[in-house]
């Protein structure tokens, strides 16, 4: 019996040095699997729309294009302060951009909505405040169907004629409402008949906007026929291009026609009609 005993006492060596070896497998196993631990979270060429008092002078800002396409960072730095509007857009292809201004207006931008969902077609809205409070679903079926809402004022003044003070809160209120209907808050800015200051760049860049102006301007508030909306359109053409139309202000109903006949158009020739997003440095 005595012999028994170390071959008895190496055994149960064995089956203890077993037993603990696979407890420290099982936690190494929760190790592995386990989610890890959440991180601390630390604390205008020619100015567009109907004349305000008097005629403007073409705008002094019509400089080289700005801008390009692609996702934006994942960590956007504050807005740089500009000293001049974008006029157009880079990017590969023969892209454009179609923005509409002063609405929504029920009588006409639904119908524009309707012509760019028919085509899959992209687009931008720079709204006006006091249009946008009223219409509150068009602004939601802009954010449905993938369009950009760009701030536009509340009242469509002329900004450089007001207060610094009075600017802001003509940008800011736009900013809250479109916040609330579109889902999220604009991060383009146009000024009213493409009349900019020092300003309005520097407020537009404190509300994390940027100033967007135009390169093609149909001249549809003046209403000259749908046929001349669709020629300046189409003359106008070429990569890059940012074309000014209105769905509101007046009768647009020349806009809207004039949509139908050039977006197929300017489709079939080959153009990408598209937005912008907002490039990062």
């Amino acid at each position: 019996m005595k012999k028994d005993q170390p071959l008895t006492r190496r055994r149960a060596l064995i089956a203890g040095a077993a037993v603990l070896g696979a407890a420290g497998a099982a936690g190494t196993a929760r190790v592995l699997t386990a989610e890890p631990a959440a991180k601390p979270v630390r604390s205008a060429r020619a100015v567009s729309g109907p004349p305000a008092g008097r005629a403007l002078k073409p705008s002094a800002y019509r400089l080289q294009p700005m801008t390009g396409f692609g996702p934006p960072h994942s960590a956007p730095r504050r807005t740089a302060v500009r000293h001049e509007p974008i006029l157009s857009v880079s990017g590969r292809g023969r892209r454009m951009v179609l923005t509409f201004d002063d609405g929504p207006d029920p009588r006409y931008t639904p119908h524009i909505l309707r012509t760019l969902r028919k085509y899959d077609v992209r687009a931008m809205f720079f709204v006006c405040g006091e249009m946008a409070v009223d219409n509150k679903d068009l602004l939601s079926e802009m954010a449905d169907d993938g369009h950009i809402v760009g701030n536009h004022t509340w009242t469509h003044p002329l900004l450089t004629k007001l207060s610094r003070s009075a600017i802001h809160s003509e940008i800011e209120r736009t900013c809250e409402v479109i916040d609330d209907a579109y889902g999220e808050p604009p991060v383009w800015f146009r000024a009213p008949y493409g009349a900019w200051n020092r300003a309005t760049f520097q407020i537009g860049a404190e509300l994390g906007m940027e100033p967007l102006a135009w390169t093609v301007d149909t001249l549809d508030w003046k209403t000259p026929g749908t046929g001349t909306i669709v020629d300046r359109v189409e003359s106008g053409a070429a990569p890059g291009v940012v074309v000014l139309s209105h769905d509101a202000g007046g009768d647009r109903s020349q806009s809207v026609r004039a949509l139908r006949r050039y977006l197929p158009q300017l489709l079939d020739s080959g153009y990408h009609i598209t937005v912008p997003r907002r490039k990062f440095l």
